[in-house]
This record gives structure tokens, C-alpha cells and sequence, in this order.
């Protein structure tokens, strides 16, 4: 009896100590924390992931070098282009509602369209996808501006079309004032606006419609009449190159309205670029905040005009081109690595003041795509004559870029350091 009855306080006590399958009133401690750590590791994902989309994947060892390189991490701006018909486009030309008809090449007739299907791969990384909805979510409440020319303008289109996909028509919208148009997601309460200033500083070549003089002045100490338009900006990008390619230029000192009081001094080319660049770096020292605005430039767009540079006869240009440029590293002479030397020396002048311009360097991998420019297949702003008509690589246009296209990439890169940066 005694071993029966102490059997069954035994059995008593283990059944006490043996848990419920199915409890009605409490949680025994160890399964309280075999849950409470399994919700902890569910929250801590969650929280990853959602961070994660935050900063749109984004590494932050991506170089912060200038022209050329320099500086550590991963080197965006040295790579190929891998031809990707299943990524990209990465829109549809038919369906951005503020294409334009300087660069809708297939709207114009265009029937090669691989031009739209090719992506950069950088050499020692992967260049991030672009996100229109990460980027939306960092310009809430925002303005980005591009500031510059036609090249730059092209890149602003670029860049409405891959965020405008992501946004019904009827949230988005576009006005223009002057030398400023503004597209604006209104979901979002953020503007992502372009500013015509083709020379950066105070010109005779200002006017948005108006531009093309033979005799171009420009008044190299003067860059508040367009400063004004972008001081308040949370992201500026410029860009200007194309509209100083002449051996001499006409530098004012004083202004267009007062000529008693004014002078007019012939300067060659690099000097009054690097005048014009010393003014707009003293205008950014003095008014931009670097803990609430980001800064880039970007370096110059190259041109595919003379044929003979890639093998064609002399005369010939981008005309008929279909296919890229193999040669690596091939710079053709429309680009003058000497300015862009400028550039460079001013913005690490601006380093050193403490503030940061990031230069993005589309000029060797834009080198390569002597194909992807509108050619003649764009409006033609003016009726043709029956010359150019009998030769049309005389008007093909082998400056700007048809969209969907280079440019995208361009926006891809300055995405990668939009997001980069652990300032902002």
C-alpha cells in the first residue's frame, strides 16, 4: 500500500508539472518565451524588410569619387552594357504622359528599337534597379530640380517618365513658368521640376524658347536671377558643357540692361567656363544647407557626329547606326576632358569649404551608344528642305537621347546616390 500510494503522489506530482495540451487559463514559462522570441524574430524581419525597401536596396560602399574615379568601394561608372530585353525598358514610351517629341523616337517612326534594351553593368557590383516608389516616398514633401540644358532637360523627362509609371495620370501633373516647368506627384505633395539655364550663369541664350544667337554673351558673375528658382530645393542636379563648346565666348562685365557702365571682354572657352563654375561654386557655398540639400553634377554628354571616328567615311554621323561602339574606353573628340577637369577642381575646391557635389560621370559608358541618339527620328521643330531631305544624316539629331533609353541609366546612377548617402 505504501508503495501504491506512493506511486501515485509521484504520478500526482508529475502530472503537475507536465503541461496542458490544450490550457484554458495560463501559458507555461518556457513556451511564453519560445513565443515571445519567435514574434521578436518576426518583428526584427519585418522591420529588415520594410527598412530595406526603405533604402531601395541600396549598398553604401558605392564610390564617392569625381571624374574618373577615385576614392574606395564599388566603382558604378567602369562596366559594359549587357543587353537585357526582359528588364528593361524600364517604361513604355506610349505611356509616359510627358514624353517629349525631341526624344519619342519610336512615335517618329523609328522601327530598330533595341536601343531600349541595354543595361549598364559596373565591373565589380551591381548597379541598383530603379525604384520609382522608394524615390517618391524620399521626395514626399520635397523638390527635385534639374538645372541646365537641353542634355539635362532630357534627363528630367527620363526621370518623370519612371516615376510617373508608378502614378495614376490623374495624380500627376505639369506647368511651366517661364524658364521653369514643374511636374508634380500629388499623392506624394513632391515636384520634380527642370530650370533652363544653359550656361549656368546669367546669358544672352536664357530664354526657354528663344536661344539659339549667333553671338553669345554671357555675364559670368551673375547667377541670381536663376538661383532664385532652385535655392529652396532638397535635390539639385546641373549640367552644363554643350552650349560652351566654342573656341572663344564674349564675357559681360556688368549687365545687358546698363552698356555705358558695362564691358565686354573676348575670353577663350575654358576660362570663361571656369569663371561661370567659380560663380555658381561661391552662390552654392554661401546659400546651400548640406544637411538639407543634395548635390550633383553631371558630367558631359557625348556627341556622335563624326563618323569617321568609329570607322565610317567622313561626313558620315549617327545616322543609320544600329549597333554600339565596342572599343573600350573610346572617347571621341567631341568631349574635352579638360573641362570636365575643371569641374572637378571646383567641386574639390567646394570639398574642402565643406560641401559636397557629387560629380556622376555618364561621359565613358554614354561613349559607347553612337545608336541610341533620336537621329531624324524626332518632330523637326521646322520644315525640312528638299537637301536635307535627299540627306538626312545633314539634320540627324546625334546630341540628345531617344527615351526610353541612356538617360535612364543616367537616372539609375544618380538614384544609387540619392539613396547612398547616410546625411539625408
Amino acid at each position: 500500500m505504501a508503495m501504491a500510494s506512493n506511486s501515485q503522489t509521484k504520478s500526482a506530482r508529475k502530472s503537475q508539472l507536465t503541461p496542458n495540451p490544450n490550457p484554458t487559463w495560463a501559458v507555461p514559462i518556457r513556451t511564453t518565451f519560445r513565443t515571445s522570441l519567435a514574434v521578436l524574430t518576426a518583428l526584427l524581419l519585418v522591420t529588415a524588410v520594410y527598412l530595406t525597401q526603405n533604402r531601395a536596396q541600396v549598398s553604401e560602399n558605392y564610390r564617392a569619387g569625381g571624374y574618373g574615379g577615385g576614392g574606395g568601394g564599388c566603382d558604378l561608372f567602369t562596366g559594359k552594357w549587357v543587353f537585357d530585353n526582359e528588364s528593361y525598358p524600364l517604361y513604355k514610351e506610349s505611356e509616359c504622359v510627358f514624353m517629349s517629341d525631341q526624344l519619342a523616337c519610336e512615335k517618329f517612326g523609328r522601327r530598330d528599337l533595341g536601343y531600349r534594351n541595354w543595361r549598364w553593368q559596373p565591373e565589380e557590383c551591381e548597379l541598383p534597379r530603379f525604384n520609382a516608389t522608394a524615390l517618391l516616398q524620399r521626395l514626399r514633401n520635397k523638390r527635385m530640380v534639374f538645372v541646365g540644358d537641353s542634355l539635362n532637360r532630357g534627363q528630367w523627362v527620363s526621370m518623370v517618365c519612371l516615376v510617373g509609371s508608378v502614378i495614376p495620370p490623374s495624380l500627376q501633373s505639369m506647368q511651366s513658368d517661364g524658364s521653369l516647368i514643374i511636374f508634380k506627384a500629388t499623392e506624394y505633395n513632391a515636384t520634380i521640376e527642370f530650370y533652363w539655364s544653359p550656361l549656368m550663369v546669367e546669358s544672352n541664350s536664357d530664354d526657354p524658347v528663344n536661344h539659339r544667337l549667333p553671338d553669345r554673351i554671357v555675364r559670368v558673375k551673375a547667377i541670381e536671377k536663376h538661383a532664385r528658382h532652385w535655392a529652396e530645393a532638397h535635390i539639385l542636379i546641373f549640367n552644363t558643357y554643350l552650349w560652351w563648346r566654342r573656341p572663344r565666348i564674349k564675357a559681360l562685365f556688368g549687365s545687358f540692361e546698363d552698356e555705358e557702365t558695362s564691358s565686354l571682354k573676348l575670353v577663350k572657352m575654358r576660362r570663361g567656363y571656369e569663371m561661370a563654375l567659380k560663380t555658381w561654386s561661391d552662390w552654392l557655398e554661401v546659400n546651400i544647407d548640406p544637411n538639407n540639400t543634395q548635390l550633383f553634377f553631371m558630367s558631359m554628354s557625348p556627341i556622335h557626329d563624326r563618323g569617321e571616328e568609329w570607322g565610317r567615311a567622313k561626313g558620315e554621323n549617327c545616322y543609320g547606326e544600329t549597333e554600339q561602339i565596342t572599343k573600350v574606353g573610346y572617347k571621341g573628340d567631341g568631349t574635352d576632358p579638360k573641362m570636365m577637369k575643371i569641374v572637378e577642381n571646383v567641386l574639390n575646391d567646394l570639398k574642402t569649404r565643406g560641401l559636397n557635389v557629387q560629380m556622376i560621370n555618364i561621359t565613358q559608358l554614354s561613349e559607347y551608344r553612337k545608336e541610341a541618339h533620336p537621329s531624324i527620328y524626332r518632330k523637326q521643330w521646322e520644315p525640312l528642305k528638299e537637301d536635307q531631305i535627299s540627306n538626312p544624316s545633314s539634320y540627324a539629331d546625334c546630341i540628345h537621347w531617344c527615351l526610353p533609353g541612356v538617360p535612364d541609366v543616367w537616372n539609375e546612377l544618380l538614384y544609387a546616390y540619392i539613396f547612398q548617402s547616410t546625411t539625408h
